[in-house]
């Protein structure tokens, strides 16, 4: 998957950084490898006058142990991701990039990240108090607050929120209006991964704005082909056994497999097509 090559190169580069924080930071370095699981506020009492670099340190540390979990760890359990933001954001709440790369790292379904939504709006939401003239991190507010909570009012009312910020684009009154309208439907899904995607210059949000919306075209297609296999039943009087069955009468409408090259599931009993729960792409709905 492109988010396993990313992290994979993200790690490795990070190595070479890592030395030179440390040679900046002195005497605190050999405490620093002792504070995993301590407050923010112990940490920022610990060292006066280096609070910011000391967030730097943190905020790598909290990269590396989310990409050494997602890469290499069995269980891929997340525990320190919450605590290690924490601190981050305690330690220099002004650190943008924490609140939106971490809210990632927490509300992504396992294995791909945490599986804790709530505690990545959480961290979104305290970014909109420290930041509260960033427009973008309140639009991230309310697309997360819709895309892993399914709370289409509450989701709106950020967005309208997020919009009144000077300089923010001007489509987001636009996209609260369609949220508000059409809830959880597919199609607002879509405009907010795009628009995450289209934002994003690269790195991780890409990435995994990328991957969603690959996602989404996968339910698209396997729509396409329940659809597919419904006019196969009307024309014959029964449902195909297989999906290959349909294509060789010409009904398949597109492809069998997704992106990742993982044949869609099909239900002969129902005439449901889905993506695979063995997919990269498959998604809880």
């Amino acid at each position: 998957m492109a988010l396993v090559a990313w992290l994979s190169v993200l790690v490795a580069a990070m190595v070479s950084t890592q030395r030179a924080v440390d040679q900046q930071l002195g005497e605190f370095r050999a405490q620093e490898e002792t504070l995993y699981m301590w407050s923010g506020e112990h940490v920022k009492r610990l060292v006066p006058g280096f609070r910011n670099l000391a967030a730097d340190i943190y905020w790598l540390r909290t990269v590396q142990y989310f990409g050494g979990e997602r890469l290499f760890s069995a269980g891929k359990r997340f525990e320190l991701l919450e605590p290690l933001t924490e601190i981050t954001t305690t330690l220099d709440p002004r650190l943008e990039m924490a609140y939106r790369y971490g809210a990632i790292f927490l509300s992504e379904q396992r294995p791909v990240g945490a599986g804790r939504p709530r505690e990545g709006v959480a961290l979104l939401e305290r970014g909109v108090a420290n930041l509260p003239d960033s427009w973008r991190l309140r639009q991230d507010l309310g697309f997360f607050t819709h895309l892993f909570l399914g709370d289409s009012q509450r989701a709106a009312e950020i967005l309208l929120e997020a919009s009144r910020i000077p300089g923010a684009a001007f489509w987001l009154k636009t996209l609260a209006a369609e949220v508000l309208a059409k809830g959880g439907d597919r199609a607002s899904s879509r405009r907010m991964w795009q628009q995450m995607y289209d934002q994003a210059e690269g790195g991780l949000l890409k990435v995994n704005a990328r991957e969603h919306l690959r996602a989404l075209d996968a339910r698209d297609q396997a729509d396409r082909l329940t659809a597919a296999v419904a006019e196969y039943e009307r024309r014959f009087g029964g449902r195909p056994a297989t999906l290959e069955q349909l294509a060789a009468r010409a009904f398949s409408s597109g492809p069998l497999k997704d992106e990742a090259g993982v044949p869609f599931a099909y239900d002969p009993g129902t005439g449901r097509v889905t993506v695979s729960r063995q997919s990269p792409f498959w998604r809880a709905e």
